[in-house]
């Protein structure tokens, strides 16, 4: 069963900075479609950021030019650069990993795509 664990998360101010990371158990991280999603308290999950297998990307309006998604294969990561963050930016951040193949990246933006899934890290961010 494949495993993914995130890390990265913290408590930071607004317009700072954090980098999240993604790494996988069995399969190489090259082999997945991945995303990020998040969740915020009473709020459903959504995504944040997604890369195919062959690296074409899509972002969620509220994050694109602060937000990069990218994977790091010779460390076996998913990594997410996250800039001027924003306090609605606060949610538990969770990774995800899909075999399926989209003929269309909107196909990586919805959560049944995904397989397997991280535990989620925590990102909060204070005004």
């Amino acid at each position: 069963q494949e495993q993914l664990v995130e890390s990265g998360g913290g408590l930071v101010q607004a317009g700072k900075s954090l980098r999240l990371s993604c790494t996988t158990s069995r399969r190489h991280v090259r082999n997945y479609g991945m995303g990020w999603y998040r969740q915020a308290p009473g709020k459903e999950r959504d995504v944040v950021a997604v890369v195919t297998t062959g690296g074409t990307t899509y972002y969620a309006d509220a994050v694109k030019d602060r937000f990069t998604i990218s994977k790091d294969n010779a460390k076996n990561t998913l990594n997410l650069q996250m800039n001027n963050l924003k306090p609605e930016d606060t949610a538990v951040y969770y990774c995800a990993a899909t075999l399926r193949y989209g003929s269309d990246i909107a196909d990586y933006t919805h959560l049944g795509t995904y397989a397997y899934w991280g535990q989620g890290t925590q990102v909060t961010v204070s005004s």
